[in-house]
């Protein structure tokens, strides 16, 4: 699971992903769970489509929730439980995606048996688009909106790198440890990923290329 990454400038967001800032909200660069952080969605006020800058927090607020301070985590959302999970099969079943700007985001690589961070760029340098899921929670007693998000993963065991990361567990095989890694989409599939219908937009969740990542200990 991924619970640190940095996001880019808004000014790179904003033409990386040709979004206009509708906010003045600013946020951290580096972003952890339950900090706020920057994703763009299908606008939710406009007449035709286009894309939305909204800031909200990292980790998923589910409508449920009787508080946005959580006291489990929801900051990654496993792709295959996305349609039976209570925390996220609201928003995926309505169509609530998103995709979370990250300059580069941190893994943990245990080959050494210490717990060594990776950070991750694109080799093209330019920005991850992280597919994620999107809700909005209105507190009952004062009426506060809060936007939250939650990064999407799916099974990484089978990718020559990403399998290398987080810490092995024993009592598993080697070709089955379930070790997790995000979901980009890519610039072409940005609008896609927002729009399509559910069967489309599963078509999505997959895992990148080893060749797109640029991986460094840190």
């Amino acid at each position: 699971m991924c619970t640190r990454y940095i996001s880019p400038e808004a000014g790179d967001i904003e033409r990386h992903w040709q979004v206009g800032s509708r906010t003045p909200q600013r946020w951290p660069r580096e972003v952890f769970p339950r900090y706020l952080g920057p994703f763009i969605r299908a606008a939710r006020d406009s007449t035709h489509f286009q894309r939305e800058l909204v800031v909200g927090q990292w980790s998923l607020v589910p409508w449920f929730a009787k508080s946005a301070k959580l006291p489990y985590p929801t900051s990654n959302a496993r792709s295959e439980e996305l349609a039976a999970k209570a925390s996220y099969k609201h928003p995926w079943a309505r169509g609530q995606r998103c995709v979370v700007p990250a300059e580069s985001f941190f893994e943990p690589c245990w080959e050494t048996g210490k717990h060594v961070p990776w950070r991750f760029h694109r080799t093209d340098g330019t920005p991850w688009g992280l597919a994620g899921l999107w809700n909005t929670w209105v507190d009952k007693e004062t009426g506060e909106v809060v936007e939250s998000y939650t990064l999407l993963t799916i099974n990484a065991d089978a990718h020559p790198l990403m399998n290398r990361m987080h810490r092995p567990d024993p009592k598993r095989p080697p070709d089955m440890q379930d070790k997790r890694s995000v979901v980009p989409i890519e610039p072409e599939d940005v609008d896609l990923w927002l729009t399509a219908p559910l069967a489309q937009a599963k078509q999505l969740v997959r895992l990148a290329p080893v060749e797109h990542f640029l991986a460094t200990a840190t």
